[in-house]
């Protein structure tokens, strides 16, 4: 069975790419792909996990769980998704690391599928915003504790795709910047679900959602409608031309208000955020998605 996994990374859409991809229920179907609620897998695939602590699990362990997760019998395809998949809020710079659990987490994935084809989805951002968003969250301490000995200059994106690769060497894995989803969405749910190209989709619009005003969204919807044969990149010039000329002002500016980060520090993550995206689009086995590529 093919088996796709949305696992992050934190504070980036929320379960927006599942809700968006839900909204194909129809489609989901008639192609033999299995979307179960959250509810149906995240808690049964993280006590198991927990239960056997880097032991292999036990044979047929692997059938009984798509036997509890998937119901229909004839589906070739299982979405999964779980933002904290890896590991919970708090414990993403645990030992002076950025997300160190996240090779032995993939790989502790693979051994329940030894045998299928997994892919893994894993969306990143600037380092800056990332730290705020874990910040803000209701159960998050301070700038210190969360970071321990990390330093905001040595969070590197390309580090944890390369963890997320050694756990799960054969699975493919598909990268994307959050500052890129509202373009992408449409791809993005294409390449997740694995839906037919030819196919026409539900949601692909959904992330500019408070970002572009209504008429807008009237006027996109009527330029895709009449090119419906348009290439990847022409669609997302649609999008990006109807962005511009009908975004919200002020909708998608980001304000860095943590004392701890000034301007130069910033600018030095920048840098950082600008080098990983490089550094991830060489690596082999990994599919960086950017728009009008």
């Amino acid at each position: 069975m093919q088996i796709a996994h949305h696992i992050g990374a934190h504070g980036i859409d929320e379960d927006r790419l599942l809700k968006s991809t839900l909204r194909n229920a129809d489609a989901l179907v008639k192609n033999g792909i299995a979307a179960p609620g959250p509810g149906k897998y995240r808690s049964l695939i993280r006590t198991t996990i927990q239960g056997l602590d880097g032991a292999q699990p036990a044979p047929g362990t692997r059938d009984v769980l798509l036997d509890s997760i998937v119901e229909d019998d004839r589906a070739r395809r299982l979405l999964l998704a779980n933002g904290n998949f890896i590991c919970v809020p708090n414990r993403v710079f645990e030992h002076g690391a950025f997300y160190p659990q996240a090779e032995p987490k993939v790989r502790a994935l693979l051994n329940l599928f030894p045998d299928d084809d997994l892919s893994l989805f894993f969306a990143i951002r600037h380092p800056a915003t990332f730290l705020q968003d874990l910040l803000r969250r209701p159960k998050a301490t301070t700038f210190a504790s969360i970071l321990g000995i990390t330093h905001p200059a040595d969070i590197r994106w390309a580090d944890v795709v390369r963890r997320i690769q050694a756990g799960a060497p054969n699975a493919q894995i598909t990268v994307w910047c959050e500052e890129d989803t509202p373009l992408l969405w449409p791809q993005l749910i294409r390449r997740y679900t694995g839906i037919p190209a030819t196919a026409p989709i539900l949601g692909g619009l959904d992330a500019l959602d408070g970002l572009m005003q209504r008429e807008g969204f009237n006027e996109l919807r009527d330029q895709l409608n009449a090119n419906p044969g348009a290439s990847e990149i022409a669609r997302q010039n649609m999008i990006a031309d109807c962005w511009e000329a009908h975004a919200i002002p002020g909708a998608d500016d980001v304000e860095i208000d943590l004392p701890e980060l000034d301007a130069a520090l910033v600018q030095a993550m920048t840098e950082t955020y600008e080098a990983d995206i490089a550094e991830i689009s060489a690596m082999e086995g990994v599919t960086l998605v950017l728009p009008f590529t």
